[in-house]
């Protein structure tokens, strides 16, 4: 059957309701309809039979087209958000259509209108966002290798954009922020942007440059971006534009805490690519999960919204050592005046202040919103005397926690302690608020006074003890008489309705009091509708100031959790360092630590200028992956001004930091384990630097030995002598540890292990000098290999050793990586006729060469 959606050409074969309908949906092709009907929202056709199976509702049907049945599915209004949660996290947008004509004034059916569209990336409400993870919409731009990525949170109306730097630089951005929703331009390589929900399609003019300049400044009230310092960022200003667009469309509302953008440098943090960011488990480990993650160790936050704050510093290290060093004294501060707890217990009373005051922003906040404001409000006094004194961070957010008295006094005199859920039904505003409301509320409540009154009389004038007078919504007040007393109802009795065993009568007395309590409880309710869009009014123009709140609230719960954390776990503040470097005393591994259940050993680090490649061998299961990966996290948290696991750190800032661990494939591009495991190398060799942060782990293994021993080799030699990078080799090819004799900057160290015949005992110790075998055998026994492989392993071995032991040993050729064309000196060697030389010629030209090879 042809799907009338798509095709207004056979609108007249459908009821007028049906034809509105298919109006509307034709507007909005993409996403699913949620069209009102009474306490429904109904879908149908297509959208009927996609959300049956996506919101597991049933699929019924209603009339005719073509003369098949009307596929149909619908949801009660009152629990839409229930679904709405459920569609938005399967990545689909829902279009919601309301009532907005009178259907006591309508002819034909009710007007109705999309009022918003809720997706993925733009959702504010409370039930359809994760509580700890910001939900982000994001949009991307790409022309000539020129990248522009743009993120925004309606939920803070934080804006930020940045050029990333190549495609590498693009997916990383990508996994920092992984946005809920995506918006990308038609001719976009869509190979770049991976497997993920979210992705929208938008045309080519979305992205116009002219038209994005316009569409910001229209939103931030300036005449040009300048005062944002993003004036030249033109990709970043491409997609921006779209996304902003996209925002309005969607939302059909002003977005007046959306005032500022901000362009984010490459310079201003360090640089972490996609597989650093996965192989270092920040907010994911590697199994995908949540939990044994740096985040999960250090997130103790009060308020949701400084657990979100967390992540956003864990997945952005800053280098700015000014900003780290006051984070660093702030939390000092807190630890030495015993402040932390109590900061804590206050946070507890703001909540999420933030979503909140988005919601506010939107004008879609609830009752129980703006209650949770009114807390959060009453504990400014008390937090201003807790930091009064402060000083550099501290004194900074003091400010801007200022005392918002009037704000305060209007929601106590404005909301009841414990408001409905919803604004709909009434019953929000405080009684002694606003008179006209307490007069409509009294004519009402004075019902059953008044009730009682006309129950007492009719009984007596009737001589039936049994008569009620009762109230229902369908049929307004009522006499209720037996079907056997009804002979005995007075002549001025008007039947109103006939039960079972009852009938119901109105008399004109109560009908007329009908009216006038039924009016006067729609006039409340609409005066309360009123008065609570009057407190949005009072609220707007205090933004800003609300915004800066709810933003120097979560730093303070985050720097308050992160003096908790660095108490309770034993950490120590690092010393950040201009100077090029990491020395590490007693290093521990953060999460490693607190999942083991026996003590962790920690081990010390130290990378300097005349000591900056350490070539880490040792055991299997020795510790290698973890004293590297604990180097990095160390380094990594010393950089976001957060105490660390260590008896002292000097920390010397750092650009980026790599890490190549682990095997891992991507066959659904095709890539095989050895391809990417390359793939990441070449990213590290091609962008490291002399102040990167490297981690290095079994270069080499998934390819033969030779092949493998090579790269591996070359390699660490490239990164010894001309990235000079800060680097952490760890390697099973002893050859390898030749290296420390013949480049400077490079030293041998292992981590130890006990053997005691077939068992071995892991000492996770470093140690000076290379490790003396791999003990590959033991773990393999330990992991349950039978003993007849062991056995016939260890014979291969000892003959393959003594093949060894009979070759002649050649030590390894230092390689010059540096050299990508064969040496004139070598060339010049090649093409000389050595028997047309005489003594002295030879002895004049072995000179010449010498001189040349010196310079």
């Amino acid at each position: 059957m042809q799907n009338p959606v798509n095709s207004l050409a056979n609108l007249e074969q459908h009821t007028p309701m049906m034809q509105q309908y298919l109006r509307i949906k034709a507007q909005h092709p993409e996403v699913l309809l949620f069209y009102r009907m009474g306490d429904f929202y109904e879908l149908f056709y297509d959208d009927a039979k996609k959300a049956s199976a996506l919101l597991d509702i049933s699929l019924t049907a209603r009339g005719q087209s073509g003369g098949q049945k009307i596929p149909m599915a619908g949801i009660p209004y009152h629990a839409a958000e229930g679904y709405l949660a459920k569609a938005v996290a399967m990545g689909e947008s829902v279009a919601i259509c309301e009532q907005i004509g009178d259907p006591a004034t309508s002819k034909g059916p009710v007007e109705r209108q999309v009022v918003r569209i809720v997706t993925p990336g733009t959702v504010s409400e409370e039930a359809l966002l994760t509580e700890k993870r910001d939900n982000l919409l994001a949009a991307v731009y790409g022309k000539d290798g020129r990248y522009g990525y743009a993120t925004l949170d309606i939920t803070s109306g934080r804006f930020l954009v940045s050029e990333p730097q190549g495609e590498d630089d693009l997916k990383a951005e990508l996994q920092r922020t992984s946005p809920a929703e995506l918006l990308y331009p038609e001719d976009f390589d869509l190979a770049l942007l991976g497997d993920r929900k979210g992705l929208r399609r938008r045309p080519l003019w979305e992205f116009d440059l002219d038209t994005a300049q316009r569409t910001l400044t229209q939103q931030f009230g300036t005449r040009d971006l300048v005062g944002f310092g993003v004036q030249d960022a033109k990709s970043a200003l491409c997609a921006a534009g779209c996304l902003l667009q996209y925002l309005k469309d969607t939302q059909r509302t002003a977005l007046p805490h959306i005032r500022a953008i901000k362009l984010e440098a490459e310079d201003e943090a360090v640089v972490l690519d996609a597989a650093t960011r996965r192989n270092l488990e920040l907010t994911q480990s590697l199994a995908g999960s949540t939990d044994n993650t740096l985040f999960s160790v250090l997130d103790r936050c009060a308020t949701p919204m400084g657990s979100r704050l967390l992540g956003r510093w864990l997945h952005r290290p800053l280098r700015d050592i000014q900003v780290i060093n006051g984070r660093l004294d702030a939390i000092d501060y807190l630890g030495q005046q015993l402040l932390d707890a109590s900061l804590k217990d206050l946070m507890k009373q703001v909540g999420d202040l933030e979503r909140v005051m988005a919601r506010v922003a939107l004008r879609s906040a609830r009752p129980r919103d703006l209650v949770r404001l009114r807390s959060a409000l009453g504990t400014l006094p008390e937090l201003g005397a807790l930091l009064a004194g402060t000083q550099g961070r501290l004194a900074s957010l003091e400010r801007d926690c200022a005392p918002l008295p009037e704000l305060y006094q209007l929601l106590s005199d404005a909301i009841i302690d414990n408001p409905p859920v919803l604004i709909r039904d009434g019953g929000v505003i405080r009684p002694g608020f606003n008179s006209e409301l307490d007069q409509y509320r009294a004519l009402s409540k004075g019902a059953t006074d008044f009730l009682e009154h006309i129950e007492a009389r009719e009984r007596q004038r009737t001589g039936v003890s049994t008569l009620k007078v009762g109230f229902n919504k369908v049929h307004g007040y009522f006499i209720e008489l037996t079907r056997a007393q009804s002979h005995l109802a007075p002549s001025d009795y008007v039947r109103r309705q006939t039960l079972k065993n009852t009938e119901r009568y109105i008399i004109p007395e109560l009908k007329e009091y009908e009216d006038k309590v039924l009016t006067s409880q729609g006039k409340a309710l609409a005066l309360e509708k009123q008065l609570y869009e009057g407190l949005f009014d009072a609220l707007h123009p205090r933004l800003d100031q609300l915004l800066r709140l709810a933003d120097a609230c979560a730093e303070l719960d985050l720097l308050a959790n992160l003096c908790e954390r660095g108490q309770t776990l034993d950490y120590c503040r690092p010393d950040l360092q201009a100077d090029r470097g990491i020395r590490i005393d007693g290093g521990r591994h953060p999460v490693v630590e607190v999942v083991l259940d026996s003590p962790f050993i920690a081990n010390p680090v130290a990378l300097t200028d005349s000591k900056h490649m350490l070539m880490v061998t040792g055991p299997n299961m020795g510790g290698k992956s973890t004293y590297m990966r604990q180097t990095a996290l160390i380094t990594l948290m010393a950089h976001i001004g957060c105490p660390v696991p260590a008896q002292s750190a000097q920390i010397g800032l750092v650009d980026r930091i790599f890490t190549r661990i682990g095997a891992a494939d991507d066959l659904a591009s095709g890539r095989s384990t050895f391809m990417v495991e390359m793939t990441e190398t070449a990213t590290i060799l091609n962008n490291a630097s002399d102040r990167s942060l490297v981690l290095m782990d079994e270069i080499g293994r998934g390819t033969s030995t030779y092949d493998g021993l090579s790269l591996a080799w070359a390699v660490a030699d490239f990164l010894a002598r001309q990235s000079r990078s800060l680097t952490l080799f760890a390697t099973h090819y002893f050859e390898l540890t030749a290296l420390a004799e013949q480049l400077d900057g490079v030293e041998n160290v292992h981590l130890d292990a006990v053997e005691h015949g077939d068992t071995v005992t892991f000492m996770h110790a470093v140690q000076s000098g290379p490790a003396s075998k791999s003990f590959g055998l033991q773990v393999a026994l330990l992991a349950g290999v039978p003993k007849g492989v062991v056995k016939a392993a260890r014979f291969k071995l000892q003959e393959l050793e003594g093949h060894k032991a009979l070759a002649p040993v050649a030590a390894p050729r230092q390689m010059d990586l540096g050299l990508n064309e064969e040496p004139a000196v070598v060339s010049r060697l090649k093409a000389l006729d050595v028997d047309a030389l005489t003594p002295k010629d030879a002895l004049m030209l072995l000179y010449r060469l010498k001189e040349e090879a010196q310079g």
